[in-house]
């Protein structure tokens, strides 16, 4: 070994080589983004994108239904909200699903459910024939928010797995027909488009069939050795030998969802007991804030501030949905690159400041006998303002963390629980909010929404780790201390920088002290 020792202008400059010249030492390049994992997640995110139409087009088409079919209030909440509910069924039946066929054929049946149910709402004639249009896309938006996000989660690389997992949180009067039956053909593109798609390579190894997802695994990874590494880690989780390396291996383990209720509710561990109350937390609080309610009913908000025509109020909401979009855009880029938590506290702690001060204004303009043009003005800040800020972090990150902190033996159930308290909340949020506002005033549900926005930030706060950057198979290690897990995300930060070289070794170079 040879080394040297240099001062130059107070700085110590020390250098151990092995026999090497500084040429032989690689400049660390950051891997190119895999494109095949990219087209992939914006296939399966097709799926998801689907409940987006609909809660899009609801908003702007509910204007012409109400006129068109001559409901009541309580008609149109029930008509708004219960898609919700029947979320539940399909999010239930997709988790076994999944796990029976796989994750690639569940998004098919996904698509196909939803194009039934499209067709049906487009052609429906009265209430009770859109409700039953309704019952079978509210089936069909089940399976796809399960299964959407837990296979990109599944599929990506983890240096890319925000970014790709966050896209499905991303309309002139045509008839409302028309733009509810249009969703038919996204859910064609989506059942075409997946047969372009690989199996998930975890559901690939669950099953024993180690040659095919090795193969996923060096097609969606950012680098060689990432593809051996994730597949070493799969292999661990799925209880198979490190050493295996035949293509099909018989797997003992229970792999069509069997046991896994017992272990998730019955008997959890201290770990999957953290990752649940993180789960079903964030998923409760995405909902329990009322943006739904913005979104949904933002033409009865802006009509409470003044804009009284179909063609405006419908032009209004349209600006919400590019506020939304847009920032949606803009979190893709960040979750990876920021981390999970930052954003999402973030964006709780920015919606309780814009929840209060939407229910101020509404409340100065309820109780004024004149218009206040400084508080439309602030009313509409605020409607489009909610939608950016719940857009950036509290929007997309929900299904991004709430699929990856899972076990592989437990995520498909798992993420149907969190589906289910999903959207069990926005049935809830969507069909009480007329007869709530009725009951304590507009300005008094936006108070309330508030107050529990700034619950959320705290829950945030003292529950939920950071999961960038980490693998799907490490989250385990990250979870089980309800308050203590700071102290073992230190230690796992330390594990990786001594894996990575961060320690003094023959072959590194070390500045020394200035």
């Amino acid at each position: 070994m040879s080394g040297f020792e240099a001062d130059n202008h107070g700085v110590s400059i020390s250098v151990a080589v092995d026999n090497k010249t500084l040429a032989d030492f690689e400049v660390l390049k950051k891997p190119k983004r895999n494109k095949f994992a990219f087209a992939c997640a914006i296939l399966a995110s097709l799926a998801s994108i689907l409940l987006g139409y609909d809660i899009g087009v609801m908003s702007g088409a509910i204007l012409y239904i109400k006129d068109d079919l001559k409901i009541s209030d309580v008609q149109v909440e029930i008509l708004v909200g219960i898609l919700n509910l029947y979320c539940l069924i399909g999010a239930y039946v997709a988790g076994r699903t999944s796990d029976w066929i796989g994750r690639r054929y569940t998004i098919v049946v996904a698509a196909s459910i939803f194009f039934v149910g499209a067709l049906l709402m487009g052609f429906a004639t009265n209430y009770t024939f859109l409700m039953v249009g309704r019952f079978v896309t509210g089936i069909g938006v089940g399976f796809a928010l399960l299964i959407a996000p837990v296979y990109t989660a599944e599929v990506s690389p983890a240096s890319a797995r925000g970014f790709l997992n966050s896209f499905p949180e991303l309309r002139a009067d045509l008839g409302w027909r028309v733009m509810l039956g249009a969703g038919a053909i996204l859910s064609v593109f989506l059942a075409v488009g997946v047969l372009a798609m690989p199996e998930s390579p975890r559901w690939l190894i669950m099953q024993g069939r180690l040659g095919e997802a090795k193969t996923v695994l060096d097609k969606t990874s950012d680098t060689k050795e990432e593809a051996r590494g994730r597949l070493s880690d799969i292999k661990a989780a799925a209880g198979i030998l490190e050493d295996c390396t035949d293509d099909i291996v018989q797997v003992q383990k229970q792999t069509h969802g069997e046991g896994v209720w017992r272990e998730l509710i019955l008997h959890p561990t201290p770990a999957v007991r953290h990752v649940l109350i993180c789960a079903i937390g964030i998923h409760f609080f995405q909902q329990a804030i009322g943006l739904e309610s913005v979104v949904l009913y933002s033409p009865r908000i802006f009509e409470k501030v003044g804009i009284t025509s179909s063609d405006h109020k419908l032009l209004a909401t349209m600006a919400v949905g590019f506020s939304k979009t847009t920032f949606i855009l803009v979190a893709t880029f960040l979750l990876d690159k920021i981390g999970r938590r930052p954003l999402l506290l973030i964006s709780s702690g920015g919606m309780v400041v814009i929840l209060a001060t939407l229910g101020l204004s509404l409340t100065v303009i309820g109780h004024s006998d004149k218009k206040q043009t400084w508080a439309v003005g602030l009313c509409i800040t605020m409607v489009l303002s909610s939608v950016a800020v719940f857009s950036i972090g509290m929007g997309p990150i929900t299904w991004v963390y709430s699929t990856e902190i899972f076990p592989l033996r437990l995520r498909a159930q798992g993420a149907s629980l969190g589906v289910a308290v999903n959207r069990v909340m926005s049935g809830v949020i969507s069909m009480s909010f007329i007869s709530l506002y009725k009951a304590i005033t507009i300005g008094g549900a936006f108070f309330l929404y508030a107050g529990v926005a700034l619950v959320a930030f705290f829950f945030f706060f003292t529950f939920l780790p950071e999961t960038r950057g980490k693998t799907l198979e490490e989250m385990e290690g990250l979870f089980g201390k309800l308050v203590g897990w700071r102290e073992e995300a230190k230690k796992m930060k330390r594990k990786r920088n001594e894996a990575s070289g961060d320690g003094i070794g023959n072959d590194q170079i070390q500045l020394g002290k200035i």
